[in-house]
């Protein structure tokens, strides 16, 4: 925060996120009351030598470093605010005197401080703790705060893809076989999952924006979020544009499986024994912990597109993100949180993921070892960044270059291969029934519906189909 800043914070003067406190020399007791209000409300600035009709007073030097620290700490420590909270606490000199600005991020938890809850209201912060009927608003608010839940009346089974739905049951099944998921009707399983909602306040009811993105119809989750994306580039050649790209805008469960495979085709994974025994991949232990990270934890409402980006020296991922805390994540000191905790229940249960807080400790105990002590940074703001550093000799070293080449072009002949014979099939069957689907397409080939996507699409490039109709109660014709 600039100087700048702080002046404009100070001219706006006390309100339901701006709050002044003198703190000489000491932090005033009720600063962590406004730090819970601001928690439970849309967060804030609460700035440190400033009285509260805006008289910049300024802190005692010798005790800024000292104010800063107890703060920091006591946020932390449940004891005093309970959930604890990672906040940024920056120093700033304005007129000659040394400020504190403590920047307080909106939290989608209900906090307390002392064991009292408080909620902001204008520019106080008040004790609502026995108020029955302020709590229970303060929680509602904060449960509709997960973008995950954001309900869509109109969504129905037929949205979803029945394909994906079964492909989880059956990987639930594999890995825990106690589950009773799988057993369920696909709707049965997703109430239980928690996708299927009412909201008190409207009585509007139905599956939720997290269904929607996990198991919806790549056409219905375009229609509904026409901005979703993860877009997949890789610099290493052509840094002014790119050698390779892959946007991704498909279901989760489907976008997980093409993002690993962008990262396994243009990242090296060294020979690594784990304990001296057994074979580890450190870069799927690695990125898999990355790439469900941008997929679990993004902030779905925000149009900015997720972004992972393939370097010489590094790989960086972007995502939009409704910040618990500002700054650099210190894995001794994480304090583990889910932004969207339904969406990850299914990562988990699927082998996508980990218990929560596990993800962060892989990528910091795997990456100095992938990276030869290159450490790993993950950076919490509104976008939140992960960077995992390379070994630039991986992508420098021309004979792995030419070894990769290789593989690269007999892969490719082998995709080709595997392509024409799928492009033969969509025709006979397309012969036999014009009016077959994508879905029974994808059932009767075993393949993704976006492959047989792909391989509409370049048959009617080359001329050999084409669409009558519209995509519903339009039909397929084979062209000689």
């Amino acid at each position: 925060m600039t100087k700048q800043d702080v002046i404009k914070l100070i001219q706006m003067g006390e309100c339901i996120n701006i709050e002044f406190k003198e703190s000489k020399k000491t932090v005033n007791k009720d600063v962590y009351q406004t730090i819970c209000a601001f928690l439970n409300r849309i967060g804030g600035h609460i700035l440190l030598g400033v009285k509260d009709n805006g008289k910049i007073v300024g802190i005692d030097p010798e005790f800024v470093i000292k104010i800063k620290k107890e703060i920091i700490t006591s946020a932390n420590n449940p004891q005093k605010i309970n959930p604890p909270v990672s906040l940024l606490a920056e120093d700033i000199i304005v007129e000659g005197k040394h400020l504190i600005i403590v920047t307080v991020p909106e939290s989608s938890q209900v906090h307390r401080c002392n064991g009292k809850i408080y909620d902001r209201n204008e520019d106080g912060d008040f004790d609502i703790t026995n108020n029955n009927d302020a709590v229970a608003t303060l929680y509602l608010r904060k449960q509709s705060d997960f973008s995950e839940n954001k309900i869509h009346p109109y969504l129905t089974i037929r949205e979803f893809n029945p394909d994906v739905i079964a492909r989880v049951k059956k990987t639930i099944k594999v890995l825990n076989p106690n589950s009773p998921l799988p057993q369920m009707d696909d709707f049965t399983m997703l109430k239980s999952l928690g996708f299927y909602l009412e909201d008190v306040n409207t009585g509007k009811k139905g599956f939720t924006l997290g269904a929607l993105l996990l198991f919806g119809r790549d056409d219905v989750i375009y229609s509904n979020l026409a901005y979703y994306k993860t877009d997949a580039i890789v610099r290493i050649e052509n840094i002014d544009r790119y050698d390779d790209r892959e946007i991704v805008n498909t279901n989760l469960i489907d976008a997980f499986d093409v993002l690993m495979q962008f990262i396994r085709k243009h990242l090296p994974d060294p020979f690594y024994l784990e304990d001296n025994i057994h074979r580890l991949s450190l870069r799927d232990k690695i990125f898999r912990e990355v790439i469900s990270n941008i997929l679990m934890h993004r902030e779905y409402l925000s149009p900015l597109p997720a972004r992972v980006i393939i370097e010489e020296t590094e790989v960086v991922t972007e995502n939009a993100n409704r910040a618990h805390g500002f700054g650099n994540i210190n894995p001794s000191t994480l304090i583990p949180y889910s932004k969207n905790p339904k969406i990850a229940r299914v990562f988990r249960e699927i082998g996508r993921a980990d218990e929560l807080g596990s993800g962060v400790r892989n990528i910091f105990k795997y990456t100095p070892i992938y990276s030869r002590g290159g450490k790993p940074q993950l950076i919490e703001k509104d976008v939140f960044k992960i960077i995992i550093p390379l070994v630039p000799e991986y992508t420098q070293n021309s004979s792995k270059k030419t070894v990769e080449k290789t593989v690269e072009n007999s892969s490719e002949k082998g995709s080709e291969k595997g392509s024409e014979k799928s492009s033969e099939k969509i025709i006979a069957y397309m012969k036999e029934n014009k009016n077959i689907t994508i879905s029974e397409l994808s059932k009767n080939l075993k393949i993704s519906t976006r492959a047989v996507e792909k391989q509409i699409a370049r048959l009617k490039k080359q001329g050999k189909i084409r669409r009558v109709g519209p995509d519903k109660g339009g039909h397929w014709e084979v062209l000689d």
